[in-house]
């Protein structure tokens, strides 16, 4: 194991998290895969279990204005003119802390061209009897304000059998429609009588999500979750607390190459393009911080 891997375990719970992205590289039950892993080494695919930081999904064209100065964030998502997950994805983080069934890694965004502020970044995961808590904690440690969103970015595994076998449940009642070609927000629409309307689970099918939900419904402790069941009685869960008013649900698609691999299950503090909406950004006065957790579980029926 390099230095950059950090392997947690806990009764049945085992997982890797890596200083790369600060993601979380695999999540196993028994020995079951609970996510869309990757290599030790070299890139991530598709930001799988990164932390998205300081703005979740997309930024139209990288531009925003936001204390009266305007900024211009790297656009990395070429093809469709946007600065993607945020300024620490491909970030090597450090290591704050571990335990045997615990690690906390942390990174820094510095002030520039496409962000205002200066935070410290840390992600905590932790293995426990029920799955494997994470909290993001992001502190403003500058002198000026700054906007801030985060989410996480984990493809959950059901079992083995395809996507489009799985049943899924999500708990949303509307849904932000997008442009075909960039991806960006365009409305929102209920998801009653849509193709989307996921409310009581129901097979998966060849339905195509890339979108995110809101309007969530939680249970009496305030916490939402998405199930996904395999045709063979396995399945996953990831919950959240009410820190997340958003989620994104991606179905994997790829034009070319493996496809609908898993399900992009991705808690958001604001929708995508925020921080030129204004929507739902948090305003991290310096001194102040934001913190936020979620779990995910093993499930069989």
């Amino acid at each position: 194991m390099t230095a950059t891997e950090h392997q947690i375990s806990f009764g049945p719970y085992t997982a890797t998290a890596t200083a790369r992205g600060g993601a979380l590289r695999e999540l196993r039950y028994e020995g079951r895969e609970l996510v869309i892993g990757f290599g030790a080494d070299g890139g991530i695919p598709d930001y799988r279990g990164v932390i998205c930081a300081p703005w979740p999904n997309r930024l139209a064209d990288g531009r925003y204005s936001f204390g009266g100065a305007d900024f211009q964030a790297v656009v990395n998502e070429d093809e469709r003119g946007t600065a993607l997950h945020g300024l620490v994805f491909g970030a090597l983080w450090e290591l704050l802390e571990q335990t045997a069934s615990s690690v906390r890694l942390g990174a820094r965004i510095e002030p520039g061209e496409g962000y205002p502020g200066r935070l410290d970044v840390s992600i905590e995961y932790e293995l426990r009897a029920d799955g494997l808590r994470s909290t993001v904690r992001a502190e403003n440690i500058g002198p000026d304000a700054a906007p801030y969103g985060v989410c996480p970015h984990p493809y959950l595994v059901a079992g083995p059998a395809p996507l489009d076998d799985w049943a899924v449940q999500i708990p949303a009642s509307e849904f932000m429609e997008v442009s075909a070609e960039r991806l960006l927000p365009e409305g929102m629409a209920g998801v009653e009588g849509h193709a989307f309307d996921f409310r009581t689970e129901k097979v998966l099918g060849n339905v195509e999500i890339d979108h995110a939900f809101t309007g969530l419904i939680t249970n009496e402790d305030g916490l939402a979750a998405v199930r996904a069941y395999d045709p063979s009685g396995t399945g996953v869960e990831l919950e959240w607390d009410s820190q997340w008013p958003w989620l994104q649900i991606h179905t994997a698609d790829k034009p070319v190459g493996p496809s609908r691999l898993g399900l992009a299950v991705e808690p958001m503090t604001c929708p995508p393009d925020a921080f030129n909406s204004g929507t739902d950004v948090i305003r991290l006065a310096p001194g102040e911080s934001h913190e936020a957790s979620w779990t995910i579980r093993a499930l069989s029926r």
